[in-house]
């Protein structure tokens, strides 16, 4: 279906026009016309499934139609669990309402609050914000909700996992109790559904792309290796790919930095980025990989929420995760709105149990391309 057909305005159009898109996705063509109904809406959707537009969009249609409400009010108030989707949600509010005069802006820990309390006196229509920020802020009174009309959950499963849900039911307590709810999330677990039905009025169920299922644009790889010869393995694929970019996802913040020192021995240029690299590092690093100023991204998984590029060509599993889902997540940052990619795993003795449980969700196992074990 093309967005043309979905009754947005000429200004959202005129946007989506410049970016060069006409098809929306699945997920965009199920959500936008119950959004636009005013319906509260549960989605379930893997990354890269284009998500974010799924809400930006019918929020900017929402709120730009002429109608008698407070001014350099706060109506639209999205919590993420992170900093990076903060940032990137704020991006794409950014994008689709390039040609709209409502204004907005994302708030998170980890920086001063000082620049972002500013632009919230100036007066915002729509606040991004992760959840322990807007609390302090609130407290503050430098936030007021009252004005809500249209309240987001994105990425539910991650906030749940984080351990948000007792921010995310005081932040509630300051927001009106009629306003449309709408709650995304990569997987459906039942707490999830019991939150939701604690905050959502009869909501219209979407469910896309399951998160066992990965892009037929990913091609699968993988490499059995001694854990010893994983970094000579990574430096060999590299030299073999140096004209492109490469994601790499470790299990800890520690094996990121080590992997970087690595790396940076044999003269591959590399950043990482986790929880305990400020704010402003993990902007520039991000801004750097963007603009190709990096070839290599070293990255665990809780800081890559949010990382959001374009035509990457390589995610590679330096050590597989814990939690199977975990893998179509990571994956899920390659092959992205119908271009290819190529994601490879390495995989050592110690696992096999956790290669086992990410091909039990797949349905298939994932081609070997070489087996040193």
């Amino acid at each position: 279906m093309k967005f043309k057909e979905l009754n947005l305005s000429s200004e959202i159009l005129r946007a989506i026009d410049v970016m060069g898109h006409s098809q929306a996705t699945q997920i965009q063509q199920q959500a936008i016309p119950f959004i636009l109904k005013r319906l509260d809406v549960i989605g379930c959707a893997q990354t890269g499934t284009g998500k974010t537009g799924a809400f930006t969009i019918p929020i900017l249609e929402v709120l730009n139609q002429p109608k008698k409400s407070q001014k350099n009010a706060i109506k639209a108030l999205v919590l993420a669990p992170t900093r990076e989707l903060a940032i990137q949600i704020d991006e794409s509010f950014k994008t689709y309402g390039k040609f709209m005069p409502l204004k907005h802006t994302a708030i998170f820990g980890g920086v001063s609050q000082v620049n972002q309390v500013k632009v919230l006196k100036k007066g915002i229509d729509i606040l991004i914000a992760t959840p322990g920020r807007l609390l302090d802020l609130i407290h503050q009174s430098h936030v007021d909700l009252s004005n809500i009309e249209i309240l987001v959950l994105d990425e539910a499963d991650h906030m749940l996992d984080m351990g948000f849900v007792h921010d995310i039911k005081k932040i509630l307590k300051f927001l009106p109790k009629k306003k449309q709810a709408l709650l995304f999330s990569a997987t459906m677990p039942a707490e999830i559904k019991k939150f939701a039905s604690s905050i959502l009025n009869q909501p219209k169920e979407i469910s896309v792309a399951p998160v066992s299922s990965t892009a037929e644009t990913v091609k699968q790889e993988l490499y059995y290796v001694d854990k010893i010869d994983k970094s000579k393995l990574l430096i060999d694929l590299l030299n073999k790919k140096k004209d492109n970019q490469s994601l790499v996802f470790t299990r800890t913040k520690y094996g990121a930095d080590k992997l970087v020192k690595k790396l940076s021995k044999v003269g591959i240029k590399a950043s990482a980025i986790h929880g305990n690299k400020s704010q402003g590092n993990r902007q520039r690093t991000l801004s750097d990989f963007k603009k190709k100023n990096i070839s290599v991204l070293i990255a665990t998984d809780i800081a890559a929420r949010g990382i959001d590029i374009d035509n990457l060509p390589f995610v590679i599993n330096y050590e597989l995760p814990n939690i199977p889902e975990t893998y179509v997540h990571r994956i899920g940052r390659t092959g992205r709105a119908g271009s290819n990619g190529i994601a490879i795993s390495f995989c050592d003795k110690e696992e096999k149990k956790e290669l086992k449980g990410i091909q039990k969700i797949l349905g298939f196992n994932i081609p070997v391309i070489n087996n040193n074990l």
